[in-house]
């Protein structure tokens, strides 16, 4: 009976030491398959379920590093006029009495345009023609009956509506860049978005001490029936071209310090690259830079959360 027990005995012994190596076993099996405390067993950073390790991979947009000329412009205001205009003045001074003709008018050379009534309290004299000194347009509002006048007074002004020019103002700080020649795009009120193009024919050699601008006439490269003398004009001139350089988005540059970078993708197309930057010329949203390759893919959007090495997905350009 004691022969029994000792043999159950033994055999229970020998169950729970196969468990125990089963069990040392798996433990040896689990460690080589996951890293050490911190791991993925302890919740550890870039780790997946089961304890497997996984990447993260960022999705960014890029666009390919070019060279492309920046045209650097200034924005201004100007009025149209007629290139030829002649003011019209009375021969005698005394009450405007008449007028014959008004804005847009077009009279010839000799038509009566007003008359001038010198009389003055106790005596009367016959009214004084004014006269067309040219032919033309009447481009200037004309003086209305009752007004006072002499010889110094310009009654209207007479133009050739055919052959109109743009005067704009350019502040002192720029006028360095303006020169005849230069290009720029007109765009007139009245016919909203559409844009009409201008070349400068001439820069005034003086700069007016109260405003501190240059006066600058521009000639429009094609007539238009539209275009007509008196409209206000919204002018951008272009002044100066950076070229010969590669440009990218200012908003893809990173700046940390006194330091600028951009990433670029490497050339398996799988990884960002963080490479400094030199900054250059700058024109609305393009930047110049030095230190990138033309052809190298940059990325313009999605750098805001990348790390030098970090895996990417490209999507669409």
């Amino acid at each position: 009976m004691i022969e029994d027990e000792k043999k159950t005995i033994s055999v229970k012994s020998i169950v729970v030491t196969v468990f125990c190596l089963l069990a040392v076993a798996a433990a040896f099996l689990y460690v080589k398959k996951s890293p050490a405390k911190g791991g993925p067993g302890a919740g550890g950073k870039g780790f997946g379920p089961g304890g497997m390790k996984t990447e993260t991979v960022v999705t960014v947009k890029t666009m390919n590093a070019k060279k492309e000329v920046l045209h650097d412009y200034v924005n201004t205001n100007g009025e149209i006029e007629s290139k030829s205009s002649v003011a019209v003045f009375p021969d005698i001074g005394g009450s405007l009495y008449r007028n014959y003709v008004s804005l847009g008018s077009i009279v010839k050379k000799g038509d009566v345009i007003a008359e001038i009534d010198p009389s003055q309290p106790g005596s009367y004299f016959t009214h004084s023609k004014v006269l067309a000194p040219v032919s033309g347009t009447i481009i200037a509002s004309v003086v209305d009956p009752g007004t006072k006048v002499t010889t110094q007074s310009v009654i209207t002004t007479i133009g050739d509506v055919s052959n109109l020019q743009l005067k704009v103002k350019v502040v002192e700080r720029y006028v360095a860049d303006i020169k005849p020649g230069l290009k720029a795009k007109v765009n007139l009120e009245a016919y909203g978005d559409e844009i009409f193009n201008a070349t400068v024919s001439r820069v005034s050699p003086v700069v007016d001490q109260t405003s501190r601008t240059k006066e600058v006439v521009l000639d429009f490269d094609s007539k238009d029936k539209r275009i007509n003398a008196g409209m206000f004009a919204k002018v951008i001139l272009f002044t100066v071209d950076y070229k010969g350089k590669i440009a990218v988005p200012l908003s893809c540059i990173v700046t940390k310090g006194k330091h600028s970078y951009v990433f670029v993708i490497s050339e398996d197309g799988q990884t960002a690259v963080k490479k400094e930057v030199v900054l250059g010329k700058a024109v609305d949203n393009l930047v110049q830079v030095d230190g990138i390759e033309e052809g190298q893919e940059v990325v313009i959007q999605g750098m805001g959360i990348l790390t030098d090495g970090a895996k990417v997905r490209i999507i669409g350009k």
